[in-house]
């Protein structure tokens, strides 16, 4: 066994170094390694076994050296020979080399400069061709710098669009052509500001000129309409169509035909102005295709309506005292016809950046702000000159604005409530006319003094007098005061003012004649009816004035029919057409006529108890004086003056034939009756407790002188003795007392034919009752009770029954 490990072992050491000798150095590491894990002295045999294989290789190499020997000492020796022909070749070498470099040395010298010049022309053919590709770049950016300092952006932004997709490209890799390319967004963004800028500005231009551009526009279709309004009168012109006027480079005709050159006035088309005449637009196209080109048209629209809305609302703000000239409504309408003439030439000269439906937006808007301005304003005015002139501007403003298209019907619907308002200050002004007058009359007849003067009055007021026509001599009165001409002229002339107003309202003829018999209507009515109610309530408007007054009424009254006819001859409208307007001065001069008539009673009956408070009767005297009291004498007196005035009340053939006399006999009565009781209240006024029997005496004097005053008919017209009725109580009262017939008038009282049907119980009781007193304190009846004591018997028993008639009466 021992030599089999052995053997097996010398084989393995074989096998190792075959494996040294024919591997890589760097792997014998691993096999050197197997060595040592082997038994613990195979790495003593295997260094044994590797010398031995040294030493064997040693002699290899040895016997190889020997062999080879000679031959090696052959070649050296032939190598030595070389040597020196070696070394002579290389001398002879190394000087034609010195010789050779000597030669070349020029030509090198030359050959550099060649290749020099050869890359500086290979380099300058390339910056020539580089060039040829940048100066085309270089040129537009050139060009978009001249164009943004001449302000030409949108030909800037297009040659910018060039650059970025033509010439950019090209030479993209050079730097400057990316600074370029970083430099065109600023610009576009610097173009956008700009142009913003500039379409602020024109914004503000535009809200500062609007005022002229609406005053240019309200004046050319001023012009038009007076125009076709001439035109109108010129039947025979048929086919003459209405003129036309220019504004936006728009012609404008409400008929929609073009006039022929030679059919305008040369002058007057000079002057025809368009919207660029009056602003340029320039910054909002600019404005506008900038930001079309740059793909942000939406955001200018929009910025464009809302700054425009802006302004709208800024131009529809009215100044707080517009109401007060006519100036300032006209500045308030021709800022507002500015804003949508220019709206409207905006909307026809660009595509899109407004549109109807916004400009109609923009006007219902501003047109429920103007009517709602003009309601409030209008108000305020009381001229209606004002408001008059402020009607022609509605007019010309809703004609103008209708001619661009817009709708104004509203506003035509507005005139009917600043009509009103019309009307209302032309009340008042006429009021203060109407005023005016009745305070500077006379209240007395018109005294003509020639033929010339009668012609004057006549054709101020249709009067008509047979009779004083008649007389052929002067001087003569017409029955009339001066208010009255006066009256029925302001009339006529609150009727044209009236009819002003109607002008250009496009309305019917019947419509019109409505309006002015209504507004006529009110004129009577109210504010002269209320002018001659005031008149007749003044304090110093005496009974000759209110007599006069009845006078002046029924000559206005008989005028109403002659207005009537003037209405109709103005407006053409046949009175009998169906539900025509009637004037009511009828009524309004008989309620007038009427108060005027009670008043003449009530300030008649203000006089009597004027007289009447001048009454000092002497209660407690013994006897009358035999004479009646100065102050009704005095009263007596003033009554038959005064109802001779009456004479002069109208009394002729017609509705009022018999006014005349009823005024007069009413006035008489009334006076009588306000006498009798006058003087009857003051016999049984609670604080006069005693009167004598000669103050009775006396008191039936002044009744007589009343008695005889109703019989002397003052005014004529009572059938018998109508008037002195007005004093039967009195008269028999005093009967009563001065007969002393009481037992007459105890046994037949409540009889039909009693004597003293008249004498109420209760008055004769507070009579007697004060006739009592006296008796008892005065004496006054001492000479009946000498004569016979049973007469203050009597009295008592008188005033026993008289109470016990009152009593019935009562029960």
């Amino acid at each position: 066994m021992a030599e089999n490990e052995t053997l097996e072992c010398v084989t393995e050491h074989e096998r190792i170094l075959q494996e040294i000798e024919s591997t890589d150095t760097a792997c014998v590491g691993p096999t050197l390694r197997s060595i040592y894990d082997d038994q613990p002295n195979a790495h003593k045999r295997f260094m044994e076994k590797l010398d031995a294989r040294i030493r064997n290789h040693d002699r290899e190499i040895e016997k190889m050296c020997n062999f080879h020997h000679q031959g090696f000492v052959d070649a050296i020796t032939e190598l030595l020979k070389v040597r020196a022909d070696a070394e002579k070749l290389m001398g002879q070498v190394t000087d034609t080399n010195r010789r050779l470099q000597e030669a070349g040395r020029e030509v090198t010298a030359q050959t550099d400069d060649v290749i020099c010049c050869r890359i500086q022309q290979r380099n300058m053919a390339t910056t020539v061709e580089k060039l040829q590709l940048c100066i085309p770049v270089l040129e537009m950016y050139s060009k978009l710098k001249e164009q943004l300092e001449s302000k030409r952006y949108y030909a800037a932004l297009k040659t910018m669009e060039q650059l970025e997709k033509v010439y950019i490209p090209r030479v993209s890799h050079y730097r400057f052509c990316q600074i370029m390319a970083e430099n065109l967004p600023r610009l576009r963004e610097e173009i956008k500001e700009i142009s913003m800028s500039d379409l602020k500005d024109f914004l503000e231009s535009i809200r500062k000129h609007s005022d002229k551009v609406g005053e240019t526009a309200m004046r050319q279709a001023q012009q038009h309409r007076t125009f076709n309004s001439a035109l109108a009168k010129q039947a025979s012109m048929a086919h003459y169509t209405k003129p036309v006027y220019s504004f936006n480079g728009r012609t404008h005709s409400h008929n929609g035909l073009m006039m022929d050159d030679d059919t305008g006035d040369e002058d007057e088309a000079d002057e025809i102005l368009t919207a660029q005449d009056l602003v340029d637009f320039s910054p909002v196209y600019r404005c506008l295709h900038i930001y079309t080109v740059l793909g942000d048209r939406e955001t200018f629209e929009n910025y464009y309506r809302k700054q425009r809305k802006k302004q709208a609302r800024l131009v529809l703000q009215p100044q707080a005292n517009m109401h007060e000239t006519v100036e300032g409504y006209r500045r308030y309408f021709n800022q507002i016809v500015g804003f949508f003439v220019v709206e409207d030439h905006i909307l026809h000269a660009t595509w899109g950046l407004v549109t109807r439906a916004f400009t109609d937006e923009l006007w219902n808007m501003a047109l429920s702000k103007i009517i709602a301005v003009l309601r409030t304003h209008s108000s305020y005015c009381n001229d209606p000159d004002l408001v008059l002139e402020l009607k022609n501007l509605i007019v010309i403003f809703a004609d103008t604005l209708q001619d661009y298209g817009f709708p104004v019907n509203r506003l035509f619907d507005l005139l009917f409530e600043v009509r009103d308002q019309y009307n209302e200050t032309l009340l008042k002004k006429w009021a203060l006319v109407f005023r005016e007058i009745f305070e500077l009359d006379n209240y007395s007849p018109i005294p003509v003094e020639t033929d010339d003067e009668y012609k004057l009055v006549v054709s101020r007021f249709p009067f008509h007098d047979a009779e004083i026509e008649k007389q052929q001599n002067f001087p003569k009165k017409l029955p009339m005061s001066q208010s009255v001409p006066q009256i029925y002229t302001q009339v006529k002339e609150f009727i044209y003012a009236s009819l002003k107003f109607s002008e250009s309202l496009h309305r019917s003829s019947t419509e019109i004649d409505d309006m002015l018999r209504k507004s006529t209507n009110l004129l009577l009515t109210r504010t002269l009816s209320s002018c001659l109610q005031n008149l007749i309530k003044k304090p110093h408007i005496g009974l000759t004035e209110l007599v006069q007054i009845i006078i002046n009424t029924t000559h206005l009254e008989q005028a109403c029919r002659y207005l009537e006819e003037f209405i109709t001859n103005i407006t053409n409208v046949s009175p009998e057409t169906v539900h025509t307007t009637r004037l009511y001065g009828l009524s309004t001069f008989k309620d007038a006529r009427h108060a005027a008539e009670g008043e003449i009673y009530t300030k008649l009956n203000q006089k009597i108890d004027e007289f009447i408070q001048l009454a000092d009767y002497e209660w407690g005297m013994a006897e009358s004086d035999g004479r009646a009291s100065g102050y009704l004498m005095d009263l007596i007196n003033f009554l038959r003056s005064t109802f001779q005035v009456f004479t002069h009340l109208p009394n002729n053939n017609n509705d009022h034939a018999s006014m005349s006399g009823k005024v007069a006999q009413t006035a008489c009565m009334s006076a009588c009756k306000h006498l009798s009781t006058s003087l009857m209240q003051m016999l049984l006024d609670t604080e006069l407790k005693q009167i004598s029997m000669g103050a009775i005496q006396q008191f039936n004097l002044d009744v007589i002188q009343c008695e005889l005053f109703a019989s002397s008919e003052p005014v004529p017209g009572f059938q018998g003795d109508t008037l002195q009725l007005a004093f039967i109580d009195l008269r028999q009262l005093l009967d009563l007392f001065m007969v002393w017939d009481w037992s007459t008038y105890l046994a037949d009282y409540g009889q039909p034919t009693s004597k003293y049907l008249r004498v109420n119980p209760a008055t004769a009781l507070a009579l007697l009752e004060k006739m009592k007193d006296t008796s008892k304190k005065n004496n006054i009846f001492s000479q009946f009770r000498k004569n016979d004591r049973d007469k203050q018997k009597l009295i008592e028993t008188v005033v026993k029954q008289l109470r016990s008639l009152v009593n019935g009466m009562s029960s």
